[in-house]
């Protein structure tokens, strides 16, 4: 009776994972070889005499904790990292969604309707100038909560450059598409949906992935001033009334990669939407 024995992994799944990461290996050595330089240079400053920030070595030293279990929650606000940026993202997610419909319903709007864009550019480009931060008590003195507050002031802030970049998407359609559209007869939804959304399709994602960044940044600086709520921004002041310091810096890593990571899926989505020859 013969024994029954294990098979290899796949020859086929090892060796395209590894000419994978030959392809990729060049790409990596750059940004590593900066980060490690970075590092460095920021731990030498930290060992100045009279240094006021922590190094490197420091910080993980002082946050090792949250590093490695970002998932503890024992009640309240005092919560792990991972649900600190959940409960900000969940805002964002929310509030975005809803910059996302009325930017772009408001774009298509002013694009097709001079006499409506006249009217409303000048509030349109009043309004956009102003920082997250000014919103803030403007929001909490209308909606009296924090929440509520804090998903006003993201979608303030993220709807501007969808609405722009849509009106300006809408009006540069080139002349010969209206032409065809006339000559064909095409009606109003054969016309949006086979013209005007397709040729105005790569502004639309033009403004969609600047706000994405934007409202990232907004409900940081919201959550910020509101205290009492779970979000990486409350971490943050938190952190700092606390004089922990590291923990303000760690934070501070964290939010830039997923600020990364959110503007890196926004591209990953307009190149798979996008034909090729609009990207």
């Amino acid at each position: 009776m013969t024994l029954a024995q294990k098979r290899p992994a796949s020859p086929r799944l090892s060796n395209g994972f590894i000419s994978s990461l030959k392809k990729q290996f060049p790409d990596l050595i750059p940004p590593a070889i900066a980060i490690a330089i970075f590092l460095v240079i920021w731990q030498l400053f930290a060992w100045i005499p009279g240094a006021t920030l922590p190094g490197p070595i420091q910080v993980i030293r002082d946050t090792w904790v949250l590093i490695f279990w970002p998932f503890y929650d024992r009640g309240g606000i005092d919560k792990g990292l991972f649900w600190q940026i959940l409960a900000s993202l969940q805002r964002v997610a929310i509030s975005y969604t809803l910059a996302a419909i009325v930017g772009i319903g408001l774009g298509i709007l002013i694009g097709v309707n001079k006499t409506m864009s006249k009217a409303l550019d000048p509030i349109f480009q009043l309004l956009r100038t102003v920082p997250p931060l000014a919103w803030v008590p403007i929001s909490l003195a209308a909606l009296r909560q924090n929440e509520p507050a804090a998903l006003f002031v993201i979608f303030i802030t993220a709807i501007w450059p969808i609405l722009i970049n849509t009106a300006v998407g809408v009006t540069q359609i080139p002349q010969d598409y209206n032409n065809v559209a006339k000559v064909l007869q095409l009606s109003r939804k054969e016309y949006f949906t086979n013209i005007l959304i397709p040729a105005a399709l790569p502004y639309i994602f033009t403004g969609l992935r600047i706000a994405i960044g934007l409202a990232w940044l907004a409900i940081i600086a919201a959550e910020i001033v509101m205290s009492g709520i779970v979000g990486i921004g409350f971490f943050i002041w938190d952190a700092y009334q606390n004089n922990n310091v590291s923990e303000v810096i760690l934070a501070l890593v964290y939010i830039g990669v997923v600020g990364l990571l959110l503007d890196k899926a926004m591209g990953w989505l307009q190149n798979k939407i996008l034909p090729a020859e609009q990207k």
